[in-house]
């Protein structure tokens, strides 16, 4: 039996960037209704109940003018958008839209603008959208970052076929792996196995399948939900990973400030260790409070579909391996935080004592001058 078309759907890249400590969502409103003359949106699920699934902070969302893409023999036109978070995290989305293919066509669609714009692609079209955000938001950043970290995600959407397709049928009659994989040769039954592991319906109509870099969505009623909790689980990755690279490079410098403190023998000693004490402690605040910020980003509780999705692609994505890791070194600063104030008050303590001697001494003095 002969595979249907898509008749409608569309593939999106992303590209998620952390531009900054943290980011004005109302001076981005403001900034954009100047820009652009019209009003930017904060971002919400299509179909689900805010009391459901919801944004801790919905982001606000921005539609940039469509640029040409060249994949492969193809010319297309992309959609441009790019969703802020408050946490500090701009996700970027190149969006093409398909319409009556055939599912080889759509699978090497999919891979071409992979090779275009995905990870191993150019990556000047996403510098250069980049650094037109960062000047357009420029007054709405706080204390703007140059980090090199990203991260990127390919997800094809059908919301259509040329014929109604069951999950089951679906999974029958289309082979998703070449999707998935962008792989030309075949692949083992494990690893086949492997790729499809993460498959999820709701209705009998539709279904999602996540990968660690890639996801279909095939959903006849158009939401974007799904879409949507992907690029959450994303921007929280990316942010955790952040942190974790920060904390990397702050233990070693923690290290050798705290080695250097304790070497200085004079009456500067306790304030010094006090000095360092307060830079470590604001330090943990700051990764802590956007961590939190970051770790709910997205608000579920009643949902329990999207909240299995979400838990999947947080667990494929490994946000939780790399949180605990972020908690681990926070524990670390947090430990040496207390052992130096401790060592502070000690300090203080025996200058205190040192002092005390020191005037008695100098009465006894006195008195035998006196004397």
């Amino acid at each position: 039996m002969a595979a249907p078309q898509v008749r409608s759907g569309h593939i999106a890249a992303l590209r998620l960037f952390d531009i900054a400590y943290a980011i004005d969502l109302r001076r981005v409103e403001e900034i954009w209704a100047r820009h652009a003359g019209t009003a930017s949106s904060r971002s919400r699920l299509s179909a689900t109940p805010a009391k459901a699934v919801a944004f801790g902070v919905p982001p606000v969302a921005l539609s940039f003018d469509p640029i040409p893409l060249h994949l492969g023999p193809l010319a297309v036109t992309a959609a441009v958008t790019a969703r802020i978070y408050d946490f500090g995290v701009v996700a970027l989305a190149l969006r093409v839209a398909t319409v009556d293919m055939s599912w080889p066509e759509y699978t090497a669609l999919l891979n071409a603008m992979d090779a275009h714009v995905g990870d191993g692609g150019d990556g000047r079209l996403w510098d250069g959208l980049l650094a037109r955000v960062r000047t357009l938001l420029a007054e709405a950043l706080e204390r703007p970052t140059g980090s090199a970290i990203e991260e990127d995600y390919l997800i094809g959407t059908v919301h259509a076929f040329s014929e109604p397709l069951t999950a089951a049928a679906l999974r029958g009659r289309l082979d998703l792996v070449p999707l998935l994989s962008g792989e030309q040769r075949p692949l083992s039954d494990g690893a086949r196995r492997d790729l499809l592991r993460q498959s999820f319906s709701y209705y009998a109509d539709d279904l999602v399948v996540l990968t660690w870099d890639r996801a279909f969505i095939y959903e006849p009623r158009g939401d974007s939900d799904v879409a949507d909790v992907l690029e959450v689980a994303n921007a929280q990755l990316l942010e955790m990973r952040y942190y974790d690279e920060l904390l990397d490079d702050e233990l070693p410098r923690m290290y050798d400030l705290v080695q250097t403190t304790r070497r200085t023998a004079n009456l500067l000693a306790p304030r010094r260790f006090a000095t360092l004490a307060r830079r470590l402690y604001t330090l943990v605040a700051e990764v802590t409070e956007l961590t939190e910020k970051a770790d709910n980003a997205l608000q579920v509780t009643e949902d329990v579909y999207l909240a299995r999705i979400y838990a999947s692609a947080l667990g494929l994505f490994r946000v939780p391996t790399v949180s605990a890791a972020v908690d681990r070194k926070l524990a670390i600063i947090r430990d040496t935080y207390t052992a130096l104030y401790d060592e502070a008050n000690s300090s203080r303590a025996g200058l205190m004592e040192f002092l005390i001697l020191v005037l008695i001494a100098v009465e006894i003095v006195l008195a035998l001058v006196r004397a």
